[in-house]
C-alpha cells in the first residue's frame, strides 16, 4: 500500500497511539491542535506539558514518543474560517485519512464530522475514537476510567487488596490499535469500491471485546468470585506464579500436565511429585498448599539457579525486569527506535509492534516530535496560501 496522507485532530494518547503506527509505515501524519484559549497557559495537545520538560515547555517526556516523525499545525476551528482551512487542506494534500478523538458532541460544530468532510472529498476514511462511540457523544473518557467502567479493575490485584488499574494504558492502546486496523482494512476496501469509510471506535467496547476468558465463563457455571482478582496468579492454570527466590523472584507458567510432570522430575522439584498434583484439576484443589511448596523450594536457591532448572525442564518462566532494564533486554535493544532531540541527545523508543520496510530504511531513526505549531506556515505554503493569506490568517488567530 502507498504512504497515505493522514490528517489528525488528535490529543492525549489513543489516538495520537493510533497515527503513530502510521508514521511507522512512512505516512505522512499531520497533527492538527487548537489555537491558544485565552487565559489557559498550555496550548494544543494537553500532553504536550506532562513530564519533564525535553525541548522547552511545549515538548515534555510524556509527549515525545507517541508524537515522533508527525508535523504539527495550529487551526481555530471554532471558526467558520478555520473549517474552511481544514477543507482546503484535505483537498489540497489529497488527504486519505481523517482522525479525531475530540468527544463526539463537538464534532458539528467544530465542522469535523464525518457527514462535513465527506462532502469535501467522498473517498475519504474518517475515524473517530470516543470513550463509547457516536451513540453516546457527550461521554468523556480516559483509560483509567475505562479500566473501572469495563471490569479490569475488578480482575487486577490481589483477593484481599482494593481494585487496581492495569500498568500500561491498555484501552487506550486497544483502541488505538484498533483503530489502525480498522483504517487500514478501509483503505482496502476504497481500493476495490472507491468509496470513503465511517469508522465509530469506541474504548468500552474495545476493552470488553478483550474478555475472551472472562465473561462466556459466567454464562457456563464460573461464579463471579472465580474471575476477580487474583493477584500474581492465573485464574486457571495451576501453579502459574511468582516465587520468591533468595535473591528475587522468578515467574514460572505451567501450562499443561505434560510441563508439569517434567518440573518434578528435576532434583529440585522431585518432592512435588505426587499423584494429587498429577492434572491440573488436582493441583487447582490443593493450590494454595502447592503454591506455598513451591515458594518453600525457591526461596532456598537463587534466581539463577531456578531458572537454570526450568530451562532445562522446558518451562515457561522469566525473572521480574525492572522497567529500567527492559531497553537492555536482546530482543528489544536490536529492535529499538530512537530520535534526537533539538539539542543532540538520543531518546530510545518502544520498538514497532512489527518492523516496516520504512523503519528499515531508516534504520530506525524518527524525527523528534513537533513544536506546537512549528509547521503551520509550510503547510498552509504547501496548500496554496500566500505569506500575506497565512499572515492575515495568523493575525485574526485562525492559525498559530
Amino acid at each position: 500500500m502507498k504512504p497515505q496522507v493522514v490528517l489528525s485532530v488528535e490529543q492525549a494518547l489513543t489516538m495520537t497511539y493510533a497515527t503513530l503506527r502510521f508514521v511507522h509505515l512512512g505516512w505522512r501524519v499531520i497533527k492538527i491542535e487548537p489555537t491558544p484559549i485565552e487565559g489557559r497557559k498550555s496550548r494544543g495537545d494537553p500532553n504536550r506539558y506532562i513530564g519533564r520538560p525535553v525541548a522547552g515547555e511545549d515538548r515534555r517526556s510524556y509527549f515525545v514518543a507517541p508524537n515522533v516523525g508527525k508535523e504539527a499545525v495550529a487551526i481555530d476551528l471554532k471558526q467558520k474560517e478555520g473549517q474552511a482551512l481544514l477543507k482546503r487542506l484535505i483537498q489540497e494534500l489529497r488527504a486519505d485519512v481523517f482522525c479525531t478523538n475530540t468527544l463526539p458532541a463537538r464534532h458539528k460544530p467544530l465542522g469535523i464530522d464525518y457527514q462535513t468532510l465527506c462532502q469535501v472529498k467522498k473517498d475519504l476514511i474518517w475515524c473517530c475514537i470516543s470513550a463509547m462511540g457516536l451513540d453516546h457523544p457527550d461521554v468523556p473518557g480516559y483509560d483509567p476510567v475505562m479500566q473501572a467502567l469495563c471490569g479490569y479493575m475488578d480482575l487486577t490485584g490481589h483477593p484481599d487488596g482494593p481494585p487496581l488499574q492495569c500498568g500500561p494504558p491498555l484501552v487506550d492502546l486497544k483502541a488505538g490499535d484498533e483503530a489502525f486496523l480498522q483504517i487500514i482494512l478501509a483503505l482496502m476496501e476504497r481500493s476495490e469500491t472507491g468509496r470513503g469509510k465511517q469508522i465509530d471506535i469506541s474504548m468500552a467496547q474495545a476493552a470488553v471485546s478483550w474478555l475472551q476468558t472472562f465473561l462466556p465463563m459466567l454464562d457456563m457455571g464460573s461464579p463471579p468470585a472465580e474471575l476477580k482478582r487474583s493477584g500474581n496468579e492465573h485464574r486457571q492454570f495451576i501453579p502459574v506464579n511468582a516465587y520468591r527466590t533468595n535473591d528475587g523472584f522468578v515467574y514460572m507458567a505451567i501450562g499443561s500436565d505434560a510441563q508439569w510432570s517434567r518440573i518434578t522430575q528435576t532434583p529440585m522439584f522431585k518432592s512435588l511429585d505426587q499423584d494429587r498434583f498429577a492434572t491440573n484439576e488436582g493441583r487447582r484443589k490443593d493450590k494454595a498448599e502447592l503454591h506455598q511448596a513451591i515458594g518453600t523450594i525457591t526461596r532456598k536457591h537463587s534466581s539463577a539457579e531456578v531458572s537454570e532448572v526450568l530451562t532445562g525442564a522446558a518451562i515457561p518462566h522469566s525473572p521480574i525486569t525492572p522497567i529500567e532494564e527492559v531497553p537492555n533486554l536482546p530482543f528489544v535493544a536490536s529492535n529499538t527506535l530512537k530520535t534526537t532531540t533539538p539539542d543532540g541527545r538520543t531518546v530510545r523508543l518502544p520498538p514497532p509492534a512489527v518492523p516496516t520496510d520504512h523503519l528499515n530504511q531508516i534504520k530506525g531513526n524518527l524525527p523528534f516530535a513537533p513544536a506546537y505549531g512549528e509547521h503551520t506556515d509550510s503547510i498552509l505554503a504547501e496548500a496554496g496560501l500566500s505569506p500575506s493569506e497565512i499572515a492575515s490568517l495568523r493575525e485574526r488567530k485562525i492559525v498559530t
